[in-house]
């Protein structure tokens, strides 16, 4: 058997505190981090891995500006599935074909239709991923932000209404831990092209940069597509 991970472990004895001792219960805040991590007697780097794991099986749910809460549905999950990685990859890969296919086009009318304050944003943000990679630090909501920042400036309401599932691909990605440098090394690289086009408000170089970056995170994941037909 594959040996689990101290992730992995404090994921499950979280879950398991959660479902089986109600501590916190559905809809309650989880402690501050600190805090928990002192209790659980992991670092705090472990501790926000198993968050992620969490957050991806829909145990836990990110409140911007407010915290992490017990989801209210916590008690309708009847089989977490730690050792059902199968589906988890395969949710992964779901989300991810999703974001190759409206990304891409994301980023040539972010390009295009962007105002001088929302294109500053993007390069601000995508400046701070590289600085989160840079030092070693949590990119999680970095990521999430920069891409976020394009989409919105796409000014497509149809487009912003799927940053939920860019923020929740993003956090199974990057929170998983697997695939960790050479991810980063990919997402440093194909950042830098991203943000060359975004500067020149070359809506086509952005949109193919977007397709690349799309298709290494997948490769680099083991993502493969199925078969059409």
């Amino acid at each position: 058997m594959e040996k689990k991970s101290l992730a992995q472990q404090t994921a499950e004895g979280l879950y398991a505190r959660i479902v089986a001792e109600g501590r916190p219960g559905p809809g309650e805040k989880l402690p501050n981090e600190l805090e928990l991590s002192q209790e659980l007697g992991v670092s705090r780097t472990t501790l926000r891995e198993a968050i992620r794991s969490l957050v991806t099986q829909g145990v836990l749910e990110v409140r911007r500006g407010k915290g992490t809460f017990v989801s209210e549905q916590v008690g309708e999950i009847e089989d977490f599935g730690f050792g059902g990685l199968e589906r988890v990859k395969g949710q992964l890969r779901d989300l991810f074909e999703l974001r190759s296919i409206f990304e891409p086009q994301a980023a040539r009318l972010a390009c295009l239709r962007a105002t001088e304050e929302e294109l500053s944003d993007i390069l601000e943000k995508g400046a701070a991923v590289e600085d989160c990679i840079r030092a070693g630090q949590d990119r999680v909501e970095a990521d999430g932000a920069f891409h976020a920042a394009i989409v919105r400036a796409t000014h497509n309401e149809f487009m912003v209404r799927l940053l939920p599932l860019i923020h929740r691909a993003v956090y199974t990605a990057v929170g998983t831990g697997e695939h960790g440098e050479r991810l980063a090394a990919d997402t440093l690289r194909d950042h830098a092209l991203l943000l060359e086009f975004f500067q020149r408000r070359d809506g086509a170089g952005a949109g193919h940069a977007m397709a690349i970056h799309m298709r290494h995170a997948m490769d680099e994941m083991g993502l493969e597509q199925p078969e059409d037909g």
